[in-house]
C-alpha cells in the first residue's frame, strides 16, 4: 500500500490528538510541542475507546476514559490498565501535507 494523503499539517493543534482513518485503520495524529508529528492507533487496547478523544501530555497520549497512558514514540502503555501496545505508524510531511502508510509500523 503506497502512502495515503491524511491532512495538512496546519489542520493540527499543538499537543491534541485528532482522529483520521485510512483504508478503515483509524489513526490518532499528534503534533507535540516539540513540531513533532506522531502516528499511532487510535483505539485504547483496554477499552476500545477513541484515543484521539484523550490527553496530551510530553510524548504520551491518555486515554480518557480509564487513564492509561501510551507512548506516542513506541506506542507501549505506560500505565495500567493497558497493558497491550498500540501500532505506530510512520508519518511523512511533504510541502505542508502529512502522509502516513498503515502497512509500516515502527518497531517497538
Amino acid at each position: 500500500m503506497a502512502r495515503t494523503s491524511v491532512c495538512a499539517l496546519a489542520d493540527l493543534t499543538t499537543n491534541e490528538a485528532k482522529r483520521v482513518v485510512v483504508d478503515g485503520t483509524p489513526i490518532a495524529l499528534v503534533l507535540d510541542s516539540a513540531g513533532d508529528v506522531h502516528a499511532i492507533g487510535d483505539t485504547c487496547t483496554h477499552g476500545d475507546i477513541s484515543l484521539s478523544e484523550g490527553f496530551v501530555e510530553g510524548e504520551t497520549l491518555e486515554c480518557w476514559a480509564h487513564g492509561s497512558q501510551f507512548s506516542l514514540l513506541t506506542g507501549k502503555p505506560l500505565t495500567l490498565p493497558a497493558y497491550e501496545p498500540v501500532p505506530v505508524y510512520s508519518v511523512e510531511l511533504t510541502d505542508g501535507t502529512i502522509f502516513i502508510d498503515t502497512s509500516v509500523t515502527k518497531e517497538i
